[in-house]
């Protein structure tokens, strides 16, 4: 399952890399954040103007389906980052050391080469709607308002790249500490216990007072 995590950072090229990174996985998120934010009140409006009016919003179910990917990839890199993917951490917990390095980095391997595939797959489906001779350049559109689908199609790739990215890093700073023995490599989400947990909580606290 998933739990919180720590990122720890240094002064490594490594750690430098992770610090711009994110900055970029925090602009996606946020984008996602306000897209899930906006839907609320587009639902907020339609639901309003059907009820008291009898003109719901046009093409409601089309803005839905073109904000999707917004909300189920752009910030699926940050949360990468830390560690907030559900998993099972029943062998991983057990795990120590250089044994538990290799294991995530087999792990991040794996993920890797999926990811590579679904850039791949994904970018292909985009390329098939795109097409710069067509009006809107989209080769086809949403149903009720003929909204082009290129452009929601186009946010799949680009956001499963950014987590390539982020896996890139993850797998680098797995096998910096698998090589060189760290017990608390930078740049890769370390789970924390529940001890950590609640005395990361209680300085949050003391630091709020």
């Amino acid at each position: 399952m998933a739990g919180s995590a720590a990122v720890l950072e240094d002064s490594s090229l490594l750690s430098g890399l992770d610090r711009k990174l994110v900055r970029l996985e925090r602009i996606f998120a946020l984008v996602s954040g306000l897209a899930v934010f906006s839907l609320m009140f587009l639902a907020a409006y339609s639901v309003t103007g059907r009820k008291f009016f009898n003109a719901p919003l046009m093409g409601y179910v089309d803005l839905i389906e073109a904000a999707m990917p917004l909300m189920a990839f752009m910030g699926i890199s940050y949360v990468q980052r830390e560690g907030g993917h559900i998993r099972m951490d029943i062998l991983i917990g057990s795990l120590k050391g250089r044994a538990l390095w290799l294991f995530e980095l087999i792990s991040i391997l794996f993920i890797l080469v999926l990811i590579l595939a679904l850039i791949w797959g994904s970018w292909s489906h985009f390329d098939r709607s795109f097409d710069m001779s067509k009006p809107f350049w989209s080769r086809d559109s949403s149903i009720d308002i003929s909204l082009p689908i290129w452009p929601s199609k186009l946010l799949v790739p680009v956001a499963f790249s950014v987590l390539a990215l982020r896996l890139c890093l993850q797998a680098w700073g797995y096998g910096r500490a698998f090589v060189l023995g760290l017990e608390n490599p930078v740049a890769v989400p370390l789970i924390l216990t529940v001890a950590e947990q609640a005395r990361l909580e209680a300085e949050q606290l003391e630091g709020s007072e």
